[in-house]
C-alpha cells in the first residue's frame, strides 16, 4: 500500500490576488536574509530583513545593586510578605529591556505598460522549491507576465526573474527605501546601493509616551548595506541615485545582496574591519558567474535536501483534491466554517518546517519571535528571543521533523549566553555557572529585563534552553557532541541551579524568589502577586536539568563528586503537589489563581516538553495535568497562537487524540493569518513551529525510551502516511496507516542503537534481507547503523 504519491505533494500556498497587507505576503528566507513578497501588479513591494540588523551595541546590562537585595527579598517571601517582595524586586533587582530586531528596507518595483487591469492572476509560494511566483495576463491582451523569486543559502543572494510572453515587453522602475536612517547611491557598474546605520537603542514605547523612543548616535550602532543589480536580455537600463529604470526588456534578472558590520555579540560592530559593502560586492560578483538558472538550480537542490526529508499525507489523496483546487485563503475560510481539510492541516505542518529552514541555518542567528520577518522599527516585544516559552517552542520541531541542522543557531546562542550569563550569575546572585532570564537579544543580554517581576524576574531561561542541548544528543547520540558541546553548557547551568536553591525550612530545596512566567496568584489579602518560592515550573526545569546532567556525566565518566551533589539535590527538590480540585499546583502552596484562564501552562513543563509526567509511570500526576488543562480551557485558556499549540502537544502526550486535534483546528481557524503565519495576535512565528511539533507528537513519540507509533491518532486522520520523522535514539521512521490502524512502518537506524517499539497491537520486524528479528507488542531489537527494518502487525506475518 502506498498512500503518498508524487502528484499529491500538497506543498503550495496560492492566492488569486496580491497581498493587501504584510500579514498576507509570502515569506522567503535563507536563514540570514528574509523577505516578504506581496505579489503586486502595477507596484510590487518586497520587504527585507537581515538577521544581524538590530539596534544597540555591546554594553553591560547587569544590575550591580541586585545582589544587595536578594537576602531581603528571600526574607520577605519566607515571611509570606509576597507583595512586598515583589515591590522590592521590581524596584531594585530587575534590569533594562533588550534591543530590537529591525527591518532592512523595501524593494519597490513599479511595472508600467500592462494596463489598468489583469486577469488569470495567481501568486504562490512553493514550499518544495522555496520559490515565490506571480503570474497574470495583462488587460485584454495575450501578454503573460511572470516573476519568480528565491533567496539562496548557497550563494547568499536574493534573485528575481521577470519575464514576458506573448509579445509584451517589461518596463520597470525600481527603488530601495528603508525606515532606518539611510541613503541611496548608484555606482559605475550599475549597482543601486542602500546604506545606513541602525539606532543605538529602541526604548519601550508601549504607551506611546516616550519622546525619543528611537535613538541614533553618531559612530555607534550597526552599519548595513543592501545592493541591487539589474540584468536584461534586451532594452535599456538607466541607473542613478534615485533608482533603476528598465524599458523594452523581454526578461529582467534582479540580484540582491545585503550585509551588516556585526562581528559578534561581545564585539563593537566593525571593530574587526568587517565591511558590509565589500561583502555585498563579492556576493553579487560570485552570483554573476552563475546566472539566474544556475543560481536557481543550486538554491532548489540545497533547499530540497532539507525540505524533502519528510513527506506527510493525512487522509486519502482523493479526499483532498477537490478542496485543493481552492486558493489557500479560500480553503482557510471553508475550514473556519467547519469543512474538513486534512490536506490543509498537512500543509500547515510542512509550512512550519519550511519556515524553520528559511529562518535558521548553520551560521545564522536563531529564529526570533518573528522568525526573520519584521517590518517594524519598534516591533512587538522587540522581536527578540523570549525564553520563557517562545524561543524554545520555535525549536520543538527541529529534531522530530528531521531538521537538525536548523537547530545549530540556537545551540550557538546558548554557547554565547553561557559567557554573558556567567557574569550575570556572579553579579546578580553571587552564583557559579551561568544564567539567562526572560529576554535575550543579539547582544546576548542574560540579565533580567525591565518591568513587572511576573515576566522580568525569571532566572530559569538558561536551564530551559539546556533541554535543547540534551534533545540534540538524544536524537543524535554522539558522545563527542555531548562531551565537547552539550555537557559543559548543561553543567554550567546546573551549577547555577545548585547555588540558586535554598532550604524551605521543611526539608526541601526551592527557588526563591520564584515566579511562574507571566502569571499571578492572589495573596491572603486578595492582591494579585507573582513572587513566591518554589514554583512548579522552576522545580520541573531544575529536576529535568539535574537528571540530564547526571546521565550525561555517567556516560562521559566525568564529575563523580558533582554527580552526587546533583543526585542529593534531586532527592530534596520540592515535589509536585495536587490541589483539592485534583489539579497540578502551579505554586508551592494552593494559592487562588488571579487569572484561571491564563495563557501560560508553565506548571505542565514536566508533561511537555519534559518527560517526567507520564501516563505510564505517574498516572496520578498525568490525571492532575489533564484536570489542569481542562480547567484552564474552561476559563478561556489557549487563546493565543502559541498557547493553543502547547495544548496540542500536551494533549498528544496525554494520548487524548481528539482533544489534540480540536486544537489543530483551533490553530488554523483562529490563530493563523491568510498566509498561514501564526497570530498571537499580533504575528508570532512560534505557533507555526509549535504546530508542526504537535502534529509529530500525535503521530510519533519517543520520550519514554521507546518509539510509540501513532500514540495519539485522531479519528479525522484515519488514513495517512508519513516518511522521514525522527525518533530519539537515532532512528528515522516511516509509517502508513488505514482505518486508524498501523498498516506498515520502517525504522532506519542512524547510530546502531537498540530499538524499542511500542504499539497497541503485537508487531513483527524484518531486516532488509527478509529475516524475522522478533515479534511482540513491545519490540526490542539490536540495530546496525544504516540498516532499515520493516515493521508490520504480527497478525499479518
Amino acid at each position: 500500500m502506498t498512500l503518498y504519491s508524487a502528484e499529491h505533494k500538497n506543498t503550495t500556498l496560492w492566492y488569486r490576488k496580491p497581498a493587501a497587507k504584510w500579514e498576507e505576503a509570502l515569506p522567503l528566507g535563507n536563514g540570514r536574509l528574509g523577505a516578504m513578497v506581496f505579489g503586486g501588479v502595477q507596484e510590487e513591494r518586497i520587504q527585507w530583513n537581515e538577521d544581524t540588523l538590530w539596534s544597540g551595541f555591546p554594553r553591560d546590562s547587569n544590575n550591580y545593586e541586585a545582589l544587595r537585595y536578594l537576602a531581603k527579598a528571600r526574607e520577605l517571601i519566607a515571611s509570606g510578605k509576597y507583595a512586598e517582595a515583589e515591590q522590592l524586586i521590581e524596584g531594585r533587582m530587575v534590569g533594562r529591556n533588550t534591543e530590537s530586531f529591525l527591518p532592512l528596507g523595501d524593494l519597490l518595483i513599479r511595472q508600467s505598460g500592462i494596463g489598468d487591469s489583469c486577469s488569470a492572476y495567481r501568486r504562490e509560494l512553493n514550499l518544495d522549491t522555496g520559490i515565490a511566483s506571480t503570474r497574470f495576463q495583462a488587460g485584454g491582451s495575450d501578454h503573460i507576465f511572470s516573476s519568480d523569486m528565491f533567496i539562496s543559502a548557497v550563494d547568499q543572494v536574493g534573485a528575481i526573474r521577470y519575464e514576458s510572453k506573448g509579445g509584451g515587453s517589461i518596463q520597470l522602475e525600481i527603488g530601495l527605501r528603508s525606515p532606518l536612517q539611510h541613503r541611496t547611491r548608484a555606482e559605475e557598474d550599475g549597482t543601486l546601493v542602500l546604506h545606513g546605520h541602525a539606532p543605538t537603542h529602541i526604548a519601550d514605547n508601549y504607551r506611546g509616551d516616550h519622546p525619543g523612543s528611537v535613538l541614533y548616535e553618531d559612530g555607534l550602532g550597526i552599519r548595513y548595506e543592501m545592493r541591487l543589480l539589474a540584468l536584461t536580455d534586451s532594452g535599456q537600463v538607466t541607473v542613478d541615485d534615485s533608482g533603476i529604470r528598465i524599458s523594452a526588456a523581454g526578461s529582467v534578472t534582479l540580484l540582491i545582496a545585503a550585509a551588516t558590520n556585526f562581528e559578534g555579540f561581545d564585539r563593537s560592530p566593525g571593530s574587526g574591519g568587517t565591511d558590509p559593502s565589500g561583502i555585498c560586492r563579492e556576493r553579487l560578483q560570485d552570483a554573476l558567474r552563475y546566472g539566474f538558472e544556475q543560481l536557481r538550480s543550486r538554491h532548489v537542490k540545497d533547499h530540497q535536501a532539507l525540505f524533502r526529508r519528510v513527506e506527510l499525507q493525512l487522509g486519502l489523496p482523493e479526499n483532498g483534491r477537490s478542496i485543493a483546487a481552492l486558493a489557500t485563503d479560500e480553503r482557510m475560510e471553508a475550514y473556519r466554517e467547519g469543512r474538513e481539510d486534512a490536506a490543509l492541516e498537512a500543509l500547515m505542518f510542512q509550512f512550519g518546517r519550511y519556515l524553520l529552514i528559511a529562518s535558521s541555518r548553520p551560521g545564522t542567528q536563531p529564529a526570533n519571535l518573528q522568525g526573520i520577518w519584521n517590518p517594524h522599527v519598534q516591533p512587538p516585544w522587540n522581536s527578540d528571543y523570549t525564553t520563557n516559552i517562545n524561543t524554545e517552542m520555535n525549536y520543538w520541531p527541529a529534531e522530530t521533523t528531521h531538521l537538525s541542522e536548523c537547530h545549530e543557531p540556537l545551540i550557538q546562542m546558548i554557547r554565547e549566553l553561557s559567557v554573558s550569563g556567567a557574569r550575570t550569575a556572579k553579579i546578580h546572585y553571587g552564583a557559579r555557572g551561568w544564567v539567562a532570564h526572560h529576554n535575550v537579544d543579539l547582544w546576548r543580554m542574560a540579565s533580567p529585563s525591565d518591568g513587572r517581576a511576573m515576566w522580568a524576574f525569571w532566572p530559569m531561561g538558561g536551564a530551559w534552553l539546556c533541554r535543547h542541548l540534551w534533545e540534540r544528543y538524544q536524537f543524535h547520540p554522539d558522545l563527542e557532541y555531548l562531551r565537547e558541546t552539550a555537557y559543559p553548557l548543561m553543567r554550567g547551568a546546573a551549577l547555577f541551579c545548585l547555588d540558586w536553591l535554598i532550604e524551605d525550612g521543611e526539608g526541601h530545596l526551592v527557588t526563591s524568589p520564584s515566579t511562574s512566567p507571566e502569571n499571578q496568584f492572589l495573596t491572603e489579602e486578595g492582591q494579585p502577586c507573582s513572587v513566591s518560592a518554589g514554583s512548579t515550573m522552576d522545580m520541573a526545569i531544575i529536576r529535568d536539568l539535574f537528571h540530564n546532567c547526571i546521565e550525561a556525566s555517567e556516560l562521559l565518566e566525568q564529575d563523580d563528586e558533582l554527580r552526587e551533589e546533583w543526585k542529593a539535590a534531586v532527592a530534596r527538590l520540592l515535589p509536585y503537589a495536587i490541589d483539592d480540585g485534583g489539579r497540578l499546583m502551579e505554586w508551592s502552596k494552593p494559592y487562588p489563581e488571579a487569572e484561571p484562564g491564563h495563557r501560560h501552562v508553565s506548571h505542565l513543563y514536566g508533561l511537555y516538553p519534559g518527560s517526567e509526567i507520564t501516563l505510564q509511570d505517574t498516572p496520578q500526576l498525568a490525571e492532575a495535568a489533564y484536570r489542569t488543562l481542562m480547567s484552564r480551557i474552561g476559563h478561556g485558556g489557549g487563546h493565543t497562537g502559541w498557547s493553543c499549540v502547547w495544548l496540542i502537544n500536551l494533549f498528544a502526550r496525554l494520548q487524548q487524540p481528539d482533544k489534540a486535534y480540536d486544537y489543530v483546528r483551533t490553530l488554523i481557524s483562529r490563530s493563523m493569518h491568510p498566509n498561514l503565519l501564526g497570530d498571537h495576535p499580533p504575528f508570532q512565528i512560534d505557533a507555526n513551529f509549535g504546530g508542526s511539533a504537535g502534529l509529530v507528537e500525535m503521530l510519533l513519540q519517543s520520550h519514554l525510551g521507546a518509539i510509540q507509533l501513532l500514540p495519539s491518532l485522531p479519528k479525522a486522520w484515519a488514513e495517512g502516511s508519513v516518511r522521514g520523522l525522527k525518533a530519539r535514539g537515532g532512528f528515522i521512521v516511516d509509517m502508513e496507516w488505514m482505518d486508524g490502524m498501523l498498516a506498515s512502518a520502517s525504522i532506519t537506524s542512524t547510530h546502531g542503537r537498540i530499538c524499542r517499539i511500542h504499539y497497541s497491537e503485537p508487531l513483527s520486524v524484518r531486516r532488509e534481507d527478509g529475516s524475522v528479528v522478533t515479534t511482540g507488542d513491545q519490540l526490542s531489537f539490536e540495530t546496525v547503523s544504516g540498516m532499515t527494518y520493516q515493521i508490520t502487525l504480527a497478525a499479518c506475518e
